[in-house]
Formats: C-alpha cells, sequence, structure tokens
C-alpha cells in the first residue's frame, strides 16, 4: 500500500475528518474557540455528522478534554458541546470519561513538543465503562498527538475499540 505508514501501530483503528483547516472551515473553527461565537457549534457538529457512517448505537461519544483556563477563557468546553449535539443527533451516549491532566496547551508548540505534553495530559475517571468502543471527538488533528495519547488512555483502561472524528487537519508550517 502506498502512503500508509506500516512501522506505526495507533490506539485507534477508525478515523473520520471533515477537511482541511483552510478556507472557510479555519474561519469556523477559529470563531468558534478564539472570538466566542457559540452558535458556530451548529455547524461544526453538522460537518462532524454529515462526515460521519452510520455508528453503531452502542458506541459511546467523548470528548477530548480540553485545557480549563481555555474553558473559563471562552465561557465553555467546545468540543463537549460539540460532543453532546452528536450524541443528542444520533443518540448515543455521551460520557465525559477522560479528564485534562495538565495545563499546557498545543496551540502554537511544535510537533516534539506537542508529543511530550500529549502523553502526560489526560487520565481516565470513574465514568469510564470498559469492554465498549468510544468515538473520541476533538477539533483539531495537527500531529495527532492528542487524539493518539487520549485514545491510548481509553485503550489501557480497557476500552474494546476507539475511532477518532476530527473537524480539522492541520499542517505545521
Amino acid at each position: 500500500m502506498s502512503g500508509i505508514c506500516t512501522g506505526c501501530t495507533l490506539p485507534y483503528s477508525r478515523a473520520w475528518c471533515v477537511g482541511k483547516r483552510q478556507d472557510e472551515l479555519e474561519k469556523l473553527i477559529d470563531i468558534y474557540k478564539f472570538e466566542r461565537v457559540k452558535s458556530a457549534e451548529v455547524v461544526l457538529a453538522d460537518l462532524i455528522l454529515s462526515t460521519l457512517p452510520t455508528i453503531p448505537s452502542d458506541v459511546i461519544v467523548v470528548p477530548v478534554p480540553t485545557v480549563a483556563s481555555h474553558v473559563r477563557n471562552r465561557g465553555y468546553d467546545h468540543i463537549k458541546i460539540i460532543t453532546r449535539k452528536i450524541s443528542k443527533a444520533t443518540g448515543l451516549t455521551h460520557i465525559d470519561c477522560l479528564d485534562r491532566l495538565t495545563t499546557a496547551t498545543q496551540h502554537g508548540a511544535t510537533a516534539s513538543q506537542r508529543v511530550e505534553q500529549a502523553k502526560v495530559a489526560f487520565g481516565i475517571n470513574s465514568k469510564f465503562i470498559k469492554n465498549m468502543t468510544y468515538l473520541l471527538i476533538d477539533d483539531v488533528f495537527t500531529t495527532g498527538s492528542t487524539v493518539r495519547f487520549a485514545a491510548e488512555k481509553l485503550r489501557e483502561a480497557g476500552a474494546k475499540d476507539v475511532w477518532v472524528a476530527v473537524i480539522a487537519r492541520q499542517t505545521i508550517d
């Protein structure tokens, strides 16, 4: 297979992405995250929903937890809101079973910094249910470190499988 890394083993088995973080999609994400235009949640959730296939009814939707200072600054947890909308639209269970253990932010970090920060960023809480498939939702996939280590925590805790859905893919310049 051309273009597929055979040397990597990821803790998730499926992944979906709405598109590249550019043009209108970039503007939409930025106003939602940085300009507090909370109403953008509807369009962003709909974009993920339009990208996903039909998901089995026993899959649990879980957000990648946001750094607490960002939640305070925005006044809302942007990914938690989107995952709840996805859960409501699909009838899937939404559980906040991942905790953010650190205050480091990925925005502006180098690729190597992102890996080191993400390795220690997540923990599992008592809401976690073993032997279930989890759909992990995040907004932007840059190096993949955030979803990789969040999914790894879910797998280590006993998730049967982890799938990932993100709004946008961004490269580091």
